[in-house]
């Protein structure tokens, strides 16, 4: 075996060949794929449209507020009236009017004149300040009876507790722009502007597949030598908590003729192809032998190089296309050896038109793999302008000290210090194999390529996953 980071080669007994690329450069290539394969759009009801990618902008149909609005309980009345009012000598005011929230003042107010307005009522005309009603009380004055009378104990200021129309929102103004995740504020606003229906992206379909003739369905008993497919169920979750669709397709031989029968009746049914397994350099290895027949990216003559962004597929997604030299409906290989540990065999490419991911079978592996490439590619078949994990920077809690010609992505636990700085500590059982860490990590501290690691205090990007900040 021949390992050189020089050339970027990995071969074994002659039979292998891989190109070793950076992660951003994988990401790169399957993000301009996702993108120019955006699902259709549809649409949803509003009330179901919560946790769905919004399709195209939406705008305001009206001024928010639609009227001068009261923003609490009291008395609608002229600022000026009230100059010079104090609890020692309140401004006594004629009642004119009564508001409720939904109707309209009947009476404009006019100079010595106040009506009793409720929260969210329109403020009569003549009116430019709201008073709370603790700072009112009922009086009787010149015969009139006390429920026709106020006293205001506190001076007014125009504009004291009303929300002028169009405070939030002007007729036409963005309210949501196409990509974003529906949120409930944003049901919200949508409902408030009349959008019974919303236009979102279709739900991408996600064929999931695992390899390997050791592989036993979940119900089984254990017997010697085999274990229980948990990746297929791992990927399950984490494709609907992108907000797509699964299709649970069953576990596959370690054969490459039932596994290229399987894909090609996938890619029939699925936006994107996930596997699990079969993708080192073992001799049953069958995903990674399939992807080794593909014409190779560069071989393909991409026309797109590295300093290249994805403005170019989002305006004309037929590039992407032409450059696998197919018309969109052919295969290419866009990687099969990524630097980074775990997870380095993760692989990639255009099967049939369709964007296959081909993921480690170990568990921890197969956890990254899917983060830093299926889940980015699956938010931006959905629109996302910024698909990829969110991030922020921490202080490194403790040593990490195996270094690697790769970069790590490391399970870790987020905490807050004393000094209110943010900590990331690695998690226990890390190895790519083991699993006890994955449900309680927050997210991945990356620890670059070197001899060294990394030392406790030092500052680390942290990738964030959706179980911390959601």
């Amino acid at each position: 075996m021949d390992y050189s980071s020089g050339s970027g080669e990995y071969k074994k007994d002659g039979r292998w060949k891989r190109r070793v690329l950076p992660v951003a450069e994988a990401q790169r290539r399957v993000l301009l794929l996702a993108a120019a394969r955006r699902t259709a759009s549809e649409l949803t009801p509003l009330a179901a449209c919560g946790g769905r990618r919004l399709a195209e902008s939406l705008r305001a149909t009206s001024d928010w507020p639609p009227f001068a609005r009261a923003g609490l309980d009291g008395y609608a009345v002229r600022a000026a009236d009230t100059a010079l009012a104090s609890p020692q000598a309140p401004a006594t005011l004629r009642v004119v009017d009564s508001v409720a929230a939904g109707g309209l003042a009947s009476a404009t107010i006019t100079p010595g004149t106040a009506a009793r307005i409720m929260t969210g009522a329109a403020v009569p005309e003549g009116a430019d300040a709201v008073v709370m009603l603790e700072q009112t009380a009922e009086a009787a004055a010149g015969g009139e009876p006390a429920a026709r009378m106020v006293r205001i104990a506190a001076a007014a200021s125009p504009g004291q507790h009303v929300a002028p129309r169009g405070e939030e929102f002007r007729l036409g103004s963005p309210i949501v722009e196409a990509g974003e995740l529906l949120a409930p504020g944003h049901v919200a606003l949508l409902g408030t502007f009349g959008y019974a229906a919303v236009p979102v992206y279709k739900r991408p379909r996600v064929a999931i597949f695992a390899t390997g003739s050791e592989l036993l369905p979940v119900e089984a008993p254990l017997v010697p030598g085999r274990i229980r497919d948990s990746n297929s169920a791992m990927v399950d979750a984490l494709v609907r908590e992108c907000g797509a669709e699964p299709l649970m397709c069953g576990t596959l031989p370690d054969d490459p003729v039932a596994l290229r029968a399987a894909l090609a009746e996938a890619s029939e049914r699925a936006e994107l192809i996930v596997t699990t397994g079969g993708v080192s350099v073992g001799d049953y290895d069958a995903m990674a032998e399939l992807l080794r027949e593909l014409e190779a990216w560069e071989e393909a003559g991409s026309s797109y190089s590295a300093d290249e962004g994805l403005e170019e597929v989002h305006t004309d997604s037929t590039g992407v296309a032409e450059a696998s030299g197919r018309g969109g409906q052919g295969s290419m290989l866009l990687f099969n050896r990524v630097s980074m540990r775990p997870g380095s065999p993760t692989s990639a490419a255009l099967l049939n038109g369709r964007l296959v991911l081909a993921l480690s079978g170990n568990p921890g592996a197969c956890f990254v793999g899917f983060e830093l490439f299926a889940g980015p590619a699956l938010r931006a078949m959905q629109g996302a302008a910024s698909p990829d994990l969110p991030s922020i920077k921490a202080v490194l809690g403790e040593d990490y000290s195996k270094g690697s010609p790769h970069t790590r992505y490391v399970r870790a636990k987020l905490r807050f210090g004393e000094d209110g700085r943010v900590y990331a500590d690695a998690a226990r059982f890390g190895k790519s194999s083991m699993m006890a860490s994955l449900a309680e990590s927050d997210g991945f501290a990356v620890i670059p390529s070197g001899s060294r690691g990394a030392a406790a205090g030092e500052l680390v990007q942290v990738l964030l996953l959706k179980r911390f900040y959601s």
